[in-house]
């Protein structure tokens, strides 16, 4: 059985929903980065980058969510574009992995949890992400999926962090991005994703932001007070 280390954060989410697409036995393992269980040394043998996700699948161990997807679809032979598509597959999976993603969580700290003065950062990472959303709402306003008619990893890639585009960029984003929107929807309706939202309901995180939580998951504040 697939142990997959998660939190609730966008890229574990979309880990849990390729996992429950696939029809595939796994056990959550719970890693809690407020209290910084991402840093402890068993979970560091797992990844050394101290992030989550991360899965072990027998003596297979892979980190990175976008990694994880391509490894899963690949185990399974389910959810790849024809071999013809493959080069547009990866270019936008590490379009999500290295744009989408990065941006967002940029923009999201240095508007939420970063001190004084952060003019710049802020305006640097909101626009960047808006810009690469925009990018995506233009790639979707002419097929359904990510790659056409047919969904695959890279819809699930997508998936993880487009539920959090209100929080990124501002409760009226989507009146500007109807096509990640609709394809937000209609992930949303499939039955895989309720059941990976649901693993919410399996552990209880720490919710506060408090100062051990800001050392746990910033770990440069930490160095700047010693």
């Amino acid at each position: 059985m697939i142990r997959f280390y998660y939190n609730l954060a966008p890229n574990p989410t979309k880990v849990a929903l390729g996992l429950e697409e696939m029809g595939l036995d796994y056990e959550p393992v719970p890693v809690d980065t407020r209290k910084g269980e991402q840093h402890g040394p068993d979970f560091l043998t797992i990844n050394p980058n101290a992030k989550v996700p991360a899965i072990v699948d027998g003596d297979q161990v892979v980190f990175d969510s976008n990694a994880i997807l391509l490894y899963l679809a690949e185990k399974t032979g389910q959810f790849l574009p024809p071999a013809a598509e493959r080069g547009q597959m990866l270019s936008w999976l590490m379009f999500v992995a290295s744009g989408i993603g990065p941006y967002s969580g940029q923009a999201v700290h240095f508007s939420r949890f970063a001190p004084e003065p952060k003019e710049y950062a802020v305006s640097r990472y909101v626009f960047e992400a808006r810009r690469h959303w925009g990018i995506l709402d233009a790639r979707l306003a002419d097929r359904r999926f990510m790659l056409g008619a047919d969904y695959g990893i890279v819809d699930m890639a997508v998936w993880g962090w487009s539920r959090l585009v209100p929080f990124v960029l501002g409760e009226d984003a989507f009146a500007t991005l109807p096509n990640v929107k609709r394809h937000l929807e209609e992930i949303n309706a499939r039955p895989a994703a309720g059941r990976a939202l649901a693993l919410k309901d399996r552990h209880a995180f720490k919710a506060e932001m408090d100062e051990a939580a800001r050392l746990a998951m910033f770990p440069h504040l930490a160095q700047k007070s010693a």
